[in-house]
């Protein structure tokens, strides 16, 4: 009977035998019915503007960013900003709604709307998989154009199900 209570003492230490009347909880995995995406990072391999910097702000839903402040970051060409530098654009997806991060060039000092350089996006199909509380980095998302000069940006946005 000795050699018995320590096998279940054993078990129960790792987790293997459950006692008749003892009722073990289930891991709540909850799948995502939405997500937020955020902008995780942004990198400039080349600027639009002659002098060798952009003033730079996103359009998500209508709102541009950074937009409390400050009216823009400024980036040149090898430089990292992060999702905080532009004030943390952030917007939810789901089976019917995709997200597009609009980037803008300004001209100081009245930065305004700009003009479009190009939109890094993302849709259901990024994060339907996901789980509440998970999240991804998606891809980086190359925008590239010609307006001064040629520019190149690699955009990197976030997914995170809710």
């Amino acid at each position: 009977m000795r050699i018995r209570t320590l096998v279940t003492g054993l078990g129960l230490a790792a987790g293997l035998v459950v006692p008749a009347g003892v009722s073990t909880p289930a891991h709540a995995v909850t799948a995502a019915t939405a997500c937020t995406v955020e902008l995780n990072s942004i990198y400039a391999g080349n600027v639009d503007e002659k002098d060798g910097r952009d003033e730079l702000r996103f359009r998500v839903d209508g709102n541009l960013f950074p937009r409390v402040n400050s009216k823009y970051s400024t980036m040149t060409a090898g430089d990292t900003d992060y999702g905080s530098d532009f004030e943390d654009p952030t917007t939810i997806v789901d089976p019917t709604h995709s997200a597009s991060f609009n980037l803008r060039e300004v001209t100081p000092p009245a930065a305004g709307s700009g003009t479009s350089l190009g939109s890094a996006t993302a849709d259901w199909s990024d994060c339907d998989t996901l789980d509440v509380g998970e999240w991804v980095d998606l891809p980086s998302q190359k925008i590239s154009g010609t307006d001064e000069t040629y520019y190149d940006y690699r955009v990197v946005l976030r997914v995170t199900g809710i």
